[in-house]
């Protein structure tokens, strides 16, 4: 199923793969903080800090199949949004008959 038609259908797009993702990043930010632990035993506090806010500040993981639909939400948003815009615009530009 075509990514817009499943968004269409569904409101959301499924990829079994993201499961494996989230446990990867759980591992990948377990793997950070412990660094940052041992960072902070050897003294280095703000490099310790440092550590934490990135791995805190992570994008959120997605899959090969969910990027395109993420991409193409933000583009049917900033459409309508432009579209909504536009309609205010023009409906201030109106003479106002009603006194």
């Amino acid at each position: 199923m075509a990514i817009a038609d499943e968004l269409s259908e569904t409101g959301t797009v499924r990829d079994d793969a993201r499961t494996k993702l989230i446990e990867t990043r759980k591992a990948v930010i377990a793997s950070w903080m412990k660094t940052a632990d041992v960072l902070d035993a050897q003294g280095e506090i703000t490099l310790a800090g440092d550590v934490r806010y990135f791995a805190n500040h992570l994008p959120p993981v997605l899959t090969d199949k969910q990027k395109p639909a993420q991409q193409y939400i933000r583009h049917i948003t900033m459409q309508r949004s432009e579209q909504l815009k536009d309609a205010v615009e023009d409906r201030a530009k109106e003479p106002d008959l009603v006194r």
